[in-house]
């Protein structure tokens, strides 16, 4: 078990993927020499080279449509998008293409790509780069979206996308990238699809994602439920 924050976390599972798996490669802007918008591929690109490490230009219909087009020649892509605000320039890709072909041909072509990158506000980044969009991709049909809310689940959540067989949407938001939490050290795989209880009770459950989760958990719960006195359930992915 190791400290590190919830942006080491996600380099972990990236390095070990492609430590263990040959076909796992990224593509994204900045990712290379840059590191990533947010340090998160830093170092990345000496450990693993360019083949396997690729910048690419700024186009997020590219990225995605480059990936599902390795994913079905048997890669496993992971695309990084510098803010998830411009997954909308790629929608016809993600949704009408990754989304479906998988069930197009009777469930015979895997399509294991994950679109990965940062999301949320709170940063200062204005309307154009502080969006959470994860609602719009949990109605889409083919689609698995998942927000990791702890360094931990970043980790482990992360190895289970790179690993399944069809597309995973993979939100990190923003704030959690400098968080830090004990992480499990070599494999460590999250389940997809299912919640963890954050706190016991009986009379509220109380649902959320991201950010959220720890938010809520630096309050008293009192304050949430005026003056009751009524136990609670905090659930988080």
């Amino acid at each position: 078990m190791s400290e590190m924050t919830f942006a080491h976390a996600i380099r972990a599972s990236l390095r070990e993927a492609m430590e263990v798996d040959p076909t796992v490669f990224m593509l994204g802007e900045d990712i290379g020499v840059y590191g990533g918008a947010f340090g998160v591929t830093d170092g990345l690109l000496a450990e693993f080279g360019p083949e396997r490490i690729r910048d690419t230009p700024i186009s997020e219909a590219a990225i995605i449509g480059a990936a599902i087009g390795a994913a079905l020649g048997g890669m496993r892509p992971v695309a990084e998008l510098q803010f998830f605000d411009f997954i909308l320039l790629a929608m016809d890709q993600l949704v009408n293409q990754a989304a479906k072909i998988h069930y197009m041909f009777g469930g015979t072509v895997p399509v294991p790509i994950v679109v990965r990158g940062p999301a949320g506000s709170g940063t200062g980044a204005a309307a154009q780069h502080s969006q959470s969009l994860e609602a719009l991709f949990t109605h889409i049909p083919g689609l698995k979206v998942v927000a990791p809310s702890s360094p931990r689940d970043a980790k482990g959540l992360l190895t289970a996308a790179i690993r399944d067989p069809n597309p995973v949407v993979f939100i990190e938001h923003k704030l959690l990238y400098r968080l830090k939490g004990d992480v499990p050290d070599g494999e460590y795989v999250v389940p997809i699809g299912s919640a963890e209880v954050k706190r016991e009770g009986r009379d509220v459950t109380i649902v959320a994602t991201q950010i959220m989760v720890r938010e809520l958990s630096l309050l008293p719960i009192v304050s949430l439920l005026t003056e009751s006195r009524w136990r609670s359930s905090i659930h988080g992915p």
